[in-house]
């Protein structure tokens, strides 16, 4: 197998950051909608714990990512709960917040789409 070349690694940091550019401003207008400064939506891990508060849960619970399976099963929990916050469908959230998390985050901060803050249990 051979090395990455220094082009490959350059494209793909290219990408990250477009990516992580993004979701960051994507997350930025989420946070506003949801009454929580934007700025939490720049900052790397803080801004998971703030995201698993909007979708109504406890923050504690953003641990349960580092566990591999129970991490893969509560990031579709939080997908879910995240777009019913929203006052969006299973299929939406399943779709764009789980699966293509990028589009589904853009669609949320950009769009039309309210926050309801969810009752906590």
């Amino acid at each position: 197998m051979a090395p990455i070349s220094v082009e490959h690694t350059a494209i793909l940091t290219v990408v990250g950051l477009v990516y992580y550019g993004l979701m960051a401003v994507a997350l930025w207008r989420i946070f506003q909608k949801a009454g929580l400064p934007g700025i939490l939506g720049i900052i790397p891990i803080v801004n998971v714990f703030y995201l698993v508060k909007i979708a109504g849960m406890s923050m504690w619970l953003t641990l349960l990512y580092i566990i591999p399976v129970v991490g893969f099963v509560f990031g579709l929990i939080v997908a879910f709960k995240l777009g019913s916050a929203f006052g969006k469908g299973g299929a939406f959230s399943f779709f764009l917040l789980w699966l293509f998390s990028f589009v589904g985050y853009l669609v949320l901060g950009f769009g039309s789409s309210k926050y309801i803050e969810p009752v906590r249990a």
